[in-house]
């Protein structure tokens, strides 16, 4: 793994002299060259499974921006589509998927389809890897068993969540068979994006916060920390970026249960709590809320100042909360790059 670069090295725990940073979803929407380039293709899954488009849509933000850091262009949905679940995105609705309700739905699930359905992810991993420059990581990812759960079983994004709560409280057996099949498959898919060129990894989970504690710690820190454990197997040394949007007073029992290197803060974590409790244990990644972002102006300006006071003193990476909103001015990013890099 190279040393040169200053994400992989605060990754490593290490203080740099300037501080890294990358935006989840940097690659997407509010890129005028991204809009140009989805209104030649049929839709989400055809740019993500074109292997060059994916690859040309992952680096436009570097060219622009200069990140750290390009994450692959892909979702976290493609998991239960390559195991064979039905999945569309729907223009202003998103993800739409077959329902999951009973274990004989689960057991249609077929992980043999895999290999063959993530190839053109793997492929566009191999691209970018080898067009970025020796200063630029890349950062490979996947979504957390319970994240993704949510969405294979409610069919769909959900407000309140009862479908997979009442699963997970009622059957306990049949959720535990899908969280075990995603675990097996998320490991499969990181280690095969690491085989390709990532250099990093980050796993997103989205929905954690909608669990209390005991539940967090069944759904979220077990999964998590058996693939920390399976990617370890392979790639002992690939640094894991762990992100339990919405955790809350759970964080500290991730940090301490999950075995991720460094953990990815939401906007509604408070920065200088995190300084004093989180950051002696793990590098630290966030945190600034995307609407300041979307905003401008002075608030994005005082907000990222207060980050960059707070957590600058031990390893950190600059980045939002969650991902930059689809109507984000590029002034706004141009300006927040220029801070963080003065």
């Amino acid at each position: 793994m190279e040393n040169n670069k200053p994400f992989l090295e605060v990754l490593q725990g290490r203080k740099t002299d300037r501080i890294p940073f990358w935006f989840m979803r940097q690659a997407g929407r509010y890129l005028p060259e991204y809009r140009e380039l989805r209104s030649r293709k049929n839709g989400f899954l055809d740019m993500a499974f074109d292997s060059g488009a994916a690859c040309e849509i992952t680096l436009q933000p570097i060219r622009r921006f200069g990140m750290d850091a390009a994450i692959i262009f892909s979702d976290i949905l493609v998991i239960p589509y390559a195991l064979g679940q039905r999945l569309e995105f729907l223009e202003g609705e998103g993800p739409k998927l077959e329902r999951l309700r009973t274990g004989a739905d689960i057991a249609k699930l077929n992980p043999g389809l895999m290999e063959r359905k993530l190839s053109p992810v793997y492929e566009a991993i191999a691209k970018v890897s080898s067009k970025l420059d020796d200063k630029t990581a890349l950062i490979g990812f996947a979504g957390a068993p319970w994240t993704v759960a949510t969405y294979m079983v409610e069919g769909g994004g959900s407000k309140d969540f009862i479908a997979v709560k009442k699963m997970a409280y009622s059957d306990p057996q049949t959720f535990a068979a899908l969280i075990d099949l995603l675990v097996e498959s998320t490991a499969h898919y990181l280690i095969r994006q690491v085989e390709a060129g990532a250099e990093a990894l980050q796993i997103f989970d989205s929905w954690s916060g909608v669990l209390d504690s005991d539940e967090f710690r069944k759904w979220v820190i077990q999964p998590t920390k058996q693939i920390v454990d399976l990617v370890r197997d392979s790639y002992p040394q690939i640094p894991i970026i762990g992100f339990p949007k919405g955790a809350g007073y759970n964080y500290m029992a991730y940090a301490e249960g999950t075995g991720v290197n460094v953990l990815g803060l939401d906007s509604q974590v408070p920065t200088k709590w995190a300084a004093r409790v989180l950051q002696p244990l793990k590098p630290v990644q966030g945190n600034l809320d995307p609407i300041a972002l979307l905003a401008g102006g002075d608030a994005m300006k005082l907000a990222a100042e207060r980050i960059i006071a707070d957590l600058s003193s031990g390893p950190f990476v600059f980045n939002l909360g969650h991902g930059i909103h689809k109507d984000t001015p590029v002034e706004h990013v141009e300006q927040l790059v220029k801070m963080i890099r003065s």
